[in-house]
C-alpha cells in the first residue's frame, strides 16, 4: 500500500512525540508499505486569533488552545490536500487533529493513545482550558472519528472513551498496543543471562521519566526508603530528569541525569540501567500508554506502576509487572517488591514472562503487522 503519513511535525525527527511518530511510520515501512511523509505543517492562525489567545490567557488564566481551533485545523487540512496524490491508498495519521477536517476520497485512519475527552482534566495542561477550547477540542475529535474509516488506539481505555464520549461506532474502533522505541536482537537465552546476572543481595529500582512530579518520583523515593528500612538494601536509579527537585537526595538515590537515546553513549547507558535493574518503578499520576514499559519488558524488566489511563492494556499484574491504584500506599509497593525480590524463582518467572509480553505483543514488528492488516482490509 501507499500511505500518506500525516503529522503536523517532522515525523522523521525522533525527538517529536517521544519518537512515536517516527517509529510508527518505520513499523509500517517494515511491512512493505510505501510511505509519503506529509509534515512540518504551518500553524495558520490569524493575527486576531493570536492576539485574542494571548489576551484571554492573561485576563482569565485560561487557554484557548489554538492548536485545536477550527481555523488552525482547517489550515492543516488545506496544506495536506495540496500534497496528496492519486497514488495514496490510505491517509494515516498518528493523531486526530491533522485530518479532522480533511476531505479526501481515500480512507482516513488515525492511531493514537487518547481521545480529547480522555485527557481533559487528566494532564495538567488540559486542566486550564477555556470553555471555548473544550468545545473546539470535542468538535475536532468528533469530526475526526465520524470521518475516519478506522480509529486505532493503543489501549482499551482510550478506545472506550471514544465510544462513551463521542458515540463512535464500535466496529471501526480497534486496539493495537504501542511497541518499544528500542532496537534489540535479544532472545530468550540472552534475557536469561541478563536476569541471572542481576544481584540477589541488593535491589535496584529504575525510575525513567522526564516529569518527576507527574511520574511519581516522590512515591519512588518513599518506596525505596521503606525497602531499606525493612532490611533490603535498595538503590533507586533516576534517569531522564534534568533537574531533580530539592537541594539534595537521599544516599540511596543515584541521579544519572537526562540520557539521550540519539547517541550511542546514551543508548548504551540506558541498556545498562535496564539490564541491571530488578524493577522499573513509575507510580505515575497521569499517563496514557508509556512506551517505557515495553522497553523495560524487552530486557525482562518487570514494571511497577499505577492503574491509570491505558496502562493496564500494557501491564498485566504478575505477568509483566504490577499496577497499584492511586490510593495505594507506599507500603503496598514496598511489600510487593520485597516479597517478589526475595523469592528468586518467582522473580525469575516474572522477568521471563515480562520478556515474553514484549516478544509476543509489545514490539513494533507485531504492531506493524497488525496495523498493516487493518489498513489492507479497507
Amino acid at each position: 500500500m501507499n500511505i500518506a503519513y500525516v503529522t503536523t511535525y517532522n515525523a522523521l525527527d525522533i525527538h517529536n512525540w517521544s519518537g512515536l511518530g517516527y517509529t510508527i511510520a518505520k513499523a509500517l515501512e517494515e511491512q512493505g508499505n510505501s510511505i509519503d511523509y506529509i509534515g512540518n505543517l504551518k500553524k495558520k492562525a490569524s493575527p486576531i486569533l493570536l492576539a485574542k489567545s494571548k489576551l484571554y490567557k492573561k485576563v482569565t488564566g485560561k487557554s484557548l488552545d489554538i492548536d485545536r481551533h477550527p481555523q488552525v485545523v482547517k489550515g492543516y487540512s488545506d496544506q495536506i490536500t495540496s500534497l496528496l496524490t492519486s497514488r495514496n491508498d490510505i491517509v494515516f495519521s498518528p493523531g486526530t487533529v491533522p485530518i479532522a477536517l480533511l476531505k479526501t476520497n481515500s480512507p482516513k485512519v488515525f492511531y493514537t493513545d487518547a481521545t480529547f475527552a480522555g485527557i481533559l482534566n487528566f494532564y495538567d495542561k488540559f486542566q486550564q482550558l477555556s470553555q471555548q477550547a473544550i468545545d473546539n477540542g470535542n468538535y475536532i475529535e468528533q469530526l475526526a472519528l465520524d470521518s475516519s474509516s478506522l480509529a486505532i488506539y493503543s489501549s482499551d481505555w482510550a478506545a472506550q472513551t471514544a465510544i462513551d464520549h463521542y458515540n463512535a461506532d464500535p466496529s471501526k474502533i480497534k486496539v493495537v498496543p504501542f511497541g518499544a522505541n528500542i532496537q534489540t536482537s535479544r532472545n530468550l537465552q540472552t534475557i536469561k543471562s541478563i536476569v541471572r546476572a542481576r544481584s540477589t543481595k541488593e535491589c535496584h529500582l529504575l525510575f525513567l521519566g522526564v516529569d518527576w512530579e507527574r511520574k511519581g518520583g516522590d512515591v519512588a523515593i518513599v518506596v525505596t526508603r521503606l525497602l531499606n528500612e525493612a532490611g533490603l538494601k535498595t538503590t533507586l536509579h533516576v534517569a531522564g530528569v534534568k533537574n531533580l527537585p530539592g537541594s539534595s537526595m537521599p544516599d540511596f538515590v543515584v541521579d544519572h541525569g537526562f540520557i539521550s537515546k540519539t547517541t550511542a553513549e546514551g543508548r548504551t547507558k540506558l541498556d545498562q540501567l535496564f539490564a541491571q535493574s530488578h524493577f522499573l518503578i513509575l507510580p505515575t499520576k497521569a499517563d496514557c500508554t508509556p512506551v517505557v514499559f515495553s522497553e523495560a519488558n524487552s530486557f525482562g524488566l518487570p514494571c511497577i506502576t499505577t492503574d491509570v489511563g491505558g496502562i493496564n492494556t500494557t501491564i498485566s499484574d504478575n505477568i509483566n509487572g504490577k499496577t497499584f491504584s492511586l490510593a495505594s500506599s507506599e507500603t503496598e509497593y514496598a511489600d510487593y517488591i520485597h516479597r517478589t525480590f526475595s523469592d528468586t524463582v518467582a522473580y525469575n518467572q516474572l522477568a521471563l514472562s515480562s520478556f515474553n509480553e514484549y516478544e509476543s505483543r509489545l514490539n513494533w514488528a507485531v504492531t506493524g503487522k497488525k496495523l498493516t492488516k487493518l489498513l489492507s482490509e479497507l
